[in-house]
């Protein structure tokens, strides 16, 4: 393994040692790591003082970690430029040509450059994170928990090997830099709403919270890397010169995939959707194993958020009032769409998330609901009701045809993302994307929405009296 990755590193050296030399490169990340570690400095330094005045010192505690992971952020942004430039900005300087002309493999090639424009952002990042540290030592006396400064170093690390990975991937799959530059926002736009949340979790202190973060941030690095090296391709790169955006194109491949080899409405349902369901087998079983996990952990919550047992109505789920169910628009036939509409909005948010992470966050928006029954049922069970029969009364009735749709929404949703990593020699990456939107299109418009459907009759008219009837029993 060692020797099959050695040839690789000499591309690293030598891209490295040429960054290096660049001032172009060199002063941006010296400014960002100096420069602005003093700043937040000053601003936590200022800020503690401030709140301190009016006994809100909490705030300043939860500030300065923040600042502490910006300053490690801001020289990272300089990689996404450099990894923008890697490919396609040498096919425009002519010096490419030699470089793909060397004995090493394509994914040598590939390993090479990506490792050497993610260490110098990398060090100049923890350089940053050193300055602020003791800056801020020397102004407040803060000190960082080891456990934190861990969390801090690698978050760092892994959203600069995404934002360097799919940098690196749009570098090899166009054909000037102006392009990659536009591009650019399908990496900044998701790691800015990333850090976004990543600030609102710190705030709050739940800091065990990034962990997951890490997680989902190393899985889509593994993918980017993965898609990367399966469609690098030298000749590819040497011989593409414009980029044309073909819409009668894309119409006809995603239409041919969507159609398959149906020739009516009937033939369509009666051989296209079961062929496809087919390909969700395996998928599929990965999605429930995930929403069995995501119950397990919203259960476990009950041990930090405790709820009280008085403060769970237990007798008012044995003799609630059927007709004063009447009186509530949501458990009427008005009700119907509300639900409806809110499942199909929920599935689309999560597809759309799917798309920009590798199915990563749509995933995860599809477990959310689920880590709340976990929770709820775990609360009600320490109330006094069965877990069991909870399930029963109030999500067994229109969870048969719901949590089918889920299921068969992530798998769907799962296959569009692994579209991209998928290694396949025959397609490029836009065509195995329409593909797993074909396939997923089918699933949603043949399947889904139906289900969805009768899940919104029965929940809107059937489970919540059938609930109240059976806890009765």
């Amino acid at each position: 393994m060692w020797d099959s990755i050695k040839p690789a590193l000499i591309i690293t050296r030598r891209e490295v040692r040429d960054q290096l030399r660049d001032w172009r490169i060199i002063a941006p990340i010296l400014i960002l790591t100096l420069f602005f570690p003093g700043l937040m400095n000053i601003m936590a330094g200022k800020a503690v003082g401030f709140v301190e005045q009016y006994g809100a010192s909490i705030i300043g505690d939860r500030l300065i970690p923040y600042l502490l992971m910006v300053v490690g952020f801001f020289p990272i942004t300089v990689s996404l430029v450099i990894a923008l430039e890697s490919f396609v900005g040498e096919k425009e300087r002519g010096s490419i040509e030699p470089l793909l002309t060397s004995p090493l493999s394509d994914w040598q090639l590939y390993l090479g450059k990506l490792m050497a424009v993610v260490i110098p952002p990398l060090m100049g990042s923890y350089l940053g994170i050193s300055v602020y540290l003791v800056g801020v030592y020397r102004s407040v006396g803060w000190v960082p928990p080891l456990d934190l400064l861990i969390q801090i170093l690698v978050i760092t690390f892994v959203q600069a090997l995404v934002m360097v990975s799919g940098a690196v991937v749009i570098s090899t799959q166009t054909t000037s830099v102006r392009a990659a530059n536009l591009l650019a926002s399908f990496v900044i736009v998701p790691v800015a709403l990333l850090i976004i949340w990543e600030s609102n979790v710190m705030f709050w202190g739940q800091y065990a919270a990034l962990w997951w973060v890490v997680l989902g941030l190393v899985i889509i690095a593994g993918l980017l890397i993965r898609t990367g090296i399966g469609h690098f391709n030298r000749e590819e790169l040497l011989g593409r010169e414009l980029d044309v955006l073909n819409f009668r194109w894309l119409w006809k491949t995603f239409v041919t995939n969507f159609k398959g080899e149906a020739t009516s409405v009937g033939s369509w349902f009666t051989v296209e959707i079961p062929r496809t369901l087919k390909k969700m087998r395996l998928p599929a079983l990965l999605v429930l194993g995930m929403l069995i996990v995501a119950m397990l952990i919203g259960a476990n919550l009950t041990e930090q958020f405790v709820v009280p047992p008085e403060l769970v109505a237990v007798d008012e789920f044995g003799g609630g009032s059927i007709e004063g169910l009447d009186q509530l628009s949501l458990f009427t036939t008005q009700g119907i769409p509300i639900i409806w509409l809110h499942n199909l909005r929920a599935i689309l948010l999560a597809t759309l998330a799917g798309l920009f992470t590798y199915s990563v966050l749509g995933l995860l928006l599809l477990m959310l609901p689920f880590v709340i029954i976990g929770f709820l049922v775990a609360t009600i069970a320490s109330a006094g009701i069965p877990a069991g029969k909870f399930l029963v009364a109030f999500v067994l009735p229109h969870g048969i045809f719901e949590i089918p749709a889920i299921v068969l929404c992530g798998a769907a949703i799962l296959r569009v993302g692994g579209s991209l990593a998928a290694l396949s020699k025959n397609e490029s990456i836009g065509e195995g994307l329409l593909r797993s939107l074909a396939d997923w299109v089918k699933i949603v418009l043949g399947v889904v929405v139906p289900l969805l459907l009768v899940a919104a009759i029965m929940e809107a008219l059937v489970t919540p009296r059938f609930g109240l009837w059976f806890l009765s029993l």
